[in-house]
């Protein structure tokens, strides 16, 4: 028994340990083979040999307090051709006052849907109402940088079986601890990971958020998915399933809106955990395929998460046990649980988040005042990536299967979207 936890501790410590350099070494790798190479500033993209048109596509539910300072960054692009498509997806606020306005002057297209049919439902509409072959994907409460289209737009020109590329979300919401600390995260655990995974082949999906497509792709693996819980990671397996390559753009950037909030920010990580386990258990056996051998890294990787999750959750239950209980059976804590352990993994996330942050201060100055407040990052967000994994497996294997409806998030505290 004292081996069987032993072989647990270890794996409990090594796991992360090991990601956490694979991720470190990868992004440092991207960034001297891609970023650092070019040396080209966000705001001097390379020149094209062709700019092929590009439709943005902006589902809207109940976006009327963010929803103008997005449209006016999509007018503002610098990019020859582009049209904006605006998908009102049911909304009961004034985002449908909002769009018409724009639209009687022109500045976009307007579509209103009378129902709430959720966000894949919104973007596939509007997919097919698109008049280009290229489509710019970004939520109704984001604000992009001038020149993103043209940094997406390019990797479409370049490569043949581009099929999707990911943009660069920057959070905004920093007025409380939660908020401060996701702007790190985004830099050194969701950044460093997409440029890790850019380098072995296969991204685990495209951000939701910012995320440019190819429509003869789309159409291809038949858009998405209107009964997903996250449109974005279903359609990047498929995408990827179908031999489509995904790439990521650092110099895409996009402001966007997070939860501040415990009640928000469980909610919403419980989305993207529920999601991923539906879009593992549904492609499982397709994946076990020979011909998907390219997207075995990823599936191993979300699929050793999962385990890592639980094995937390059998030796935290253990630790509890045996300090109420007296079970010859259990090892006293003192034999499992190294001293040397959480210091090292300390160690490693301060690595981590200053490799990042150093990566992305390219993009956005002033990264490393937020270095204080990431430190708080594994005791919060670890805690949370477990508690999210255990509700979200037995979730999706017996809860029942719906639509996937708009429910409006947690914004932060310093924007508020209306009520359901």
């Amino acid at each position: 028994m004292a081996q069987f936890y032993r072989i647990l501790q270890e794996f409990a410590l090594v796991y992360p340990l090991f990601m956490a350099y694979l991720w470190i070494v990868g992004g440092i790798y991207y960034f001297f083979h891609w970023e650092r190479r070019g040396r080209l500033r966000v705001s001097e993209p390379p020149a094209l040999d062709h700019y092929p048109g590009v439709s943005i596509i902006v589902p809207a539910h109940n976006e009327s307090f963010a929803l103008t300072e997005t449209i006016e960054s999509l007018i503002a692009q610098r990019y020859p051709e582009i049209e904006v498509i605006v998908v009102n997806d049911g909304s009961t606020d004034d985002t449908a006052a909002i769009m018409d306005r724009y639209a009687e002057r022109g500045a976009i297209r307007a579509i209103h849907l009378a129902t709430n049919q959720g966000k894949a439902a919104a973007m596939r509409v509007g997919a097919l109402a698109a008049r280009h072959e290229i489509l710019v994907c970004i939520d109704g409460d984001a604000v992009l940088e001038a020149h993103a289209v043209h940094w997406l737009a390019r990797h479409f020109v370049d490569g043949p079986r581009v099929g999707a590329v990911t943009g660069n979300p920057r959070v905004r919401t920093r007025s409380t601890l939660i908020g401060k600390i996701q702007v790190g995260e985004f830099s050194s655990i969701i950044g460093l990971i997409k440029r890790a995974q850019r380098i072995y082949g296969r991204v685990f999906t495209v951000s939701g958020v910012v995320a440019a497509f190819r429509r003869s792709a789309l159409e291809r693996v038949g858009f998405w998915d209107l009964d997903k819980l996250t449109d974005d990671i279903d359609i990047s397996w498929r995408l990827q399933m179908d031999h489509w390559s995904i790439r990521f753009e650092s110099n895409a950037l996009c402001w966007i809106l997070m939860p501040e909030t415990l009640k928000g920010l469980w909610r919403q990580r419980l989305r993207w955990a529920q999601g991923g386990v539906e879009v593992t258990l549904e492609h499982f056996a397709d994946l076990m395929r020979w011909r998907r051998r390219h997207m075995w890294p990823v599936l191993a990787e979300f699929c050793i998460s999962v385990v890592w999750s639980y094995t937390m959750l059998f030796l935290g239950a253990s630790l509890l046990l045996g300090q109420l209980v007296d079970i010859p059976a259990l090892p006293d804590v003192r034999e499992w649980l190294p001293s040397w352990g959480g210091a090292f993994i300390g160690l490693t996330c301060l690595l981590q988040f200053a490799v990042s942050l150093a990566i992305d201060s390219r993009y956005e100055k002033g990264l490393g005042r937020f270095y204080y407040w990431i430190i708080w990052y594994p005791v919060l967000y670890w805690l949370l990536s477990v508690m999210t994994t255990l509700v979200a497996v037995p979730r999706t294997l017996f809860g029942r299967r719906r639509r996937a409806t708009w429910v409006s998030p947690d914004r932060g505290e310093q924007f508020h979207a209306p009520a359901e």
